[in-house]
């Protein structure tokens, strides 16, 4: 994985071992795993591990930190990962914060007249450029199902964008993909989802509408709903589906529908 070694890589995996129970009462909270293959699930299970390892998770007070809750993170920031080889895709930052709520953030917000405005802001995640990611441990207990919110997942695809610099809602986009389309496709849907708040503020979009923040906003938004909510955005805005589909390289609502097909547990979700 990444820049390691096969020896080193082996070394950390036997280190670390992960016992079969604990491995199952993560993938037990992660039902958004549910559908992915018998070798998937032993590449995220290495991977997370392997996330822990190159990555160090800083508790604030208030947070209690398990193996358990460790690896329910991990497994969370390695599912984009799942089909992009073993590239330093996290690359840029080695700490994950984590408060125990959410959090007051200073805001800086420059207008069309040039007027400077300045504010504390409430998140529950934050990414900084060539920094750690902030994350409010409640809304990562909250993600991991099919209900079109994960937080981690979120804050992780900044951080992807963040690969080509500034975020601006393009991450390095792969050999067999043209920016050309990529930037029509999201470029649409997000004027689409800014028409609809325009013109009603209060409108219940299809997809969160803070996606309609900026470029980059939108970006993360998306790849929410592309692992956690994939019928809604594909129902949506199917051309960016098609996209992220090319990025990520994996198909979650293929997963989706064979589990409603399956398992009557989805079936009463359809």
């Amino acid at each position: 994985m990444w820049s390691l070694s096969a020896w080193r890589r082996r070394r950390i995996l036997a280190r670390h071992p992960i016992a079969d129970e604990l491995w199952q009462r993560v993938r037990h909270h992660l039902s958004f795993l549910d559908g992915i293959s018998a070798a998937e699930d032993q590449w995220l299970r290495e991977a997370s591990v392997l996330f822990l390892e190159d990555k160090h998770l800083t508790a604030l007070p208030g947070v209690e930190l398990h193996q358990e809750q460790r690896l329910l993170l991990a497994a969370q920031a390695q599912l984009p990962l799942l089909h992009l080889g073993d590239l330093n895709w996290y690359q840029g930052f080695h700490e994950i914060v984590l408060y125990p709520d959410d959090f007051l953030s200073p805001q800086r917000h420059r207008d069309a007249s040039g007027v400077e405005h300045e504010w504390d802001g409430e998140h529950s995640g934050e990414a900084w450029q060539q920094g750690p990611i902030i994350l409010a441990w409640p809304g990562v207990m909250a993600s991991g199902g099919w209900e079109g919110y994960n937080l981690v997942i979120h804050e992780l695809a900044h951080k992807l964008d963040m690969l080509n610099g500034d975020a601006n809602g393009l991450p390095p986009l792969h050999a067999d993909m043209r920016v050309k389309d990529w930037a029509e496709v999201m470029q649409a849907a997000y004027d689409d989802l800014n028409h609809q708040l325009d013109r009603h503020p209060d409108a219940e979009t299809a997809i969160d509408p803070y996606a309609a923040e900026n470029p980059a906003e939108f970006f993360a938004v998306t790849s929410e709903y592309f692992f956690s909510a994939p019928d809604l955005l594909h129902e949506a805005y199917p051309q960016v589906y098609a996209q992220l589909q090319l990025f990520y390289r994996q198909d979650p609502l293929a997963r989706l529908k064979q589990l409603q097909a399956t398992d009557p547990v989805y079936q009463a979700h359809e």
